[in-house]
Parts: structure tokens; sequence; C-alpha cells
């Protein structure tokens, strides 16, 4: 993997709020997927504190306007990205209530579950974690171009040199296992926003992928006990480890330095790391063109590869 440095005064204990110290967000529209619990939370909450407009889609509306309940300039509407019908219906929705977009975090993600099939018979991580997020982009596209200067930014993980796309086989019908399809998906965010830029960014659109770190929350929710203590993540008595998790706001400051900085006007197509550009695998930029075709023809949506 390549290494970048951009000169940056955060780091891995930096909150979303030190990110957004001095930044007034006032005017701008952002989507966070996820944005009510967890990371996506620490987003949300981050974001409209600066003075932003968040739109939150939630697979549950009415328990996401119960954890933003008290927050100002937050509206919640309601999305399945496993679903494309509801992705179609959320971004028609968008469009009639909003011009443009500024910021597009896609936080919302599943993690080591049970083989699930969703849609045409989709394996779920795939499917949430990637697909629903390609169909969501693309058709929010007239939004983001509008803006100007709209930044996407894509939650992975962090990035490990065996992660791989099973070409093949992304659907794993010969065979699941729950950790290579969370992995493929998330590989799949980073090869996402490579591509994404590299279409974008004549039309004023930068896009980033970012890991956030180790962060507790509600999705380890299919993990047992047991498994997260034979892993080193906890004690017996469900104490995290010293020093392995981030909190949710220092999780989410690497996804809101890629959406805000003024430092990143100039790039793009990054993987982000601790509010720093880590860099990119050589095989990306042919891994992501592929991948950015093979997810158009399962959504039958291009219409930013269309230009």
């Amino acid at each position: 993997m390549t290494s970048h440095t951009t000169h940056t005064p955060f780091g891995a204990h930096s909150t979303a709020g030190d990110v957004l110290a001095g930044i007034d967000l006032t005017g701008t529209t952002a989507v966070v997927t996820g944005g009510s619990s967890g990371l996506g939370l620490a987003t949300t909450l981050a974001l409209a504190r600066a003075g932003g407009q968040v739109v939150v889609p939630a697979r549950r509306p009415d328990a996401a306007r119960q954890a933003l309940t008290g927050v100002t300039g937050v509206e919640v509407d309601e999305l399945d990205l496993a679903d494309l019908d509801s992705v179609h219906a959320f971004a028609e929705r968008f469009l009639s209530r909003h011009r443009a977009l500024d910021i597009l975090i896609t936080s919302a993600g599943i993690m080591a579950c049970p083989l699930t099939r969703v849609g045409p018979g989709w394996e779920a991580h795939f499917a949430t974690n990637h697909l629903g997020h390609h169909a969501l982009t693309n058709l929010l596209w007239p939004a983001l171009t509008t803006a100007g200067a709209a930044r996407v930014v894509s939650v992975s993980s962090g990035r490990n040199p065996t992660w791989r796309i099973r070409w093949d086989d992304v659907q794993f019908e010969s065979g699941y296992d729950k950790w290579e399809a969370y992995t493929q998906s998330k590989l799949a965010n980073i090869l996402f926003a490579r591509h994404l830029d590299l279409l974008g960014r004549p039309h004023g659109v930068r896009a980033f992928s970012v890991d956030p770190g180790w962060i507790l929350t509600g999705l380890q929710r299919h993990l047992a006990v047991e498994e997260m203590v034979a892993a080193g993540w906890i004690d017996a008595d469900g104490t995290p480890r010293p020093g392995l998790f981030k909190t949710a706001e220092q999780g989410a400051a690497t996804q809101v330095w890629a959406a805000t900085s003024p430092r990143l006007a100039a790039n793009g197509g990054d993987y982000c790391v601790d509010c720093r550009i880590a860099g990119s695998a050589p095989t990306d930029s042919g891994d992501a063109a592929r991948l950015w075709s093979l997810s158009a023809d399962l959504t039958g949506l291009d219409l930013i590869g269309r230009g």
C-alpha cells in the first residue's frame, strides 16, 4: 500500500467535535446513513452542531427519531439499503425537498451476521454495505453535482492485505463465511470511493473511504460475548481491552474530517485513517472499475458512469 502524508493537527484520539471546531456548516446539507446510532449518530450530532442540515435515512425511522429527539437541524426519513425500491423512493423524496447535497456519508452497515439473502438473493453484507450505497449515490447524483463541491465519504474498516472481492462468487452461493462476507463488503466500500472520485471529480464531487477504528457499537450485535472474549476484544466481565477501542466521537472524527477538511480540497479517492490519508493499494484502480461495472449491472444503476 502506498503512503501519502497530509498535514493535519488531528489524530487517533481526536473527536468529530475537534475536527469541526471553527468550521461553519450553515447552509450545507448532509445525508448520513446509519446516522441515528453508534458511529453514525456521533457524526450526525457533530455535523448538526456545526450548523449543517442533516438528513438521516433509517430502516426504522420511529426509532431514529427517538434517538435524535431534541437535536435541531436533523430530518429523519425511511430507507432500507437492502431494498432497491426503498432506495429509489427515498432518493425521490430527497430530491423533491432538497436542491443540493453537499455531504454524503455512507455509515450504515452490518457485520458478521448469519447467512441472509435480501432482494433478488443478494448476500446481506454486500447488499447493505455496498450495493445499497452504490444505488443511493447514483440516485442522489443530481443533488451532489448541484452542490458544486460535494464530498462522499464511504465508511470502511481497518484494511487487511488478505481482503478480496470474490469475483466468481460475490454472493457466497458456494459456501458462506461471515468474516469473508464482511471484509469483502468493506473492501468494496474502499473501491467504490476510489472509482466514484474518478468519475465525480470533473463535476466537483470528491470521494474518500475511511477506517474509523475500533468502536464498540450495535455493529457487534451478531457476535456472542464468548466470541469477543476469545478474540481478545473484551474480558469475561465484558470490559473492553484497554487501548483497543475508540469512543464513537473519536471514531466519527476521520469521516467528518474527510467530509469537511479544507486541506483535502485537492484530494480524492484516498483511504483515510486517523484523520490522515493512508493511501491505496496498487491494484485498487483496476479492481474499482471492475466492481463499479459489476455493481451497475446488479443494481441497474450507472447514472454517474454515463456522465
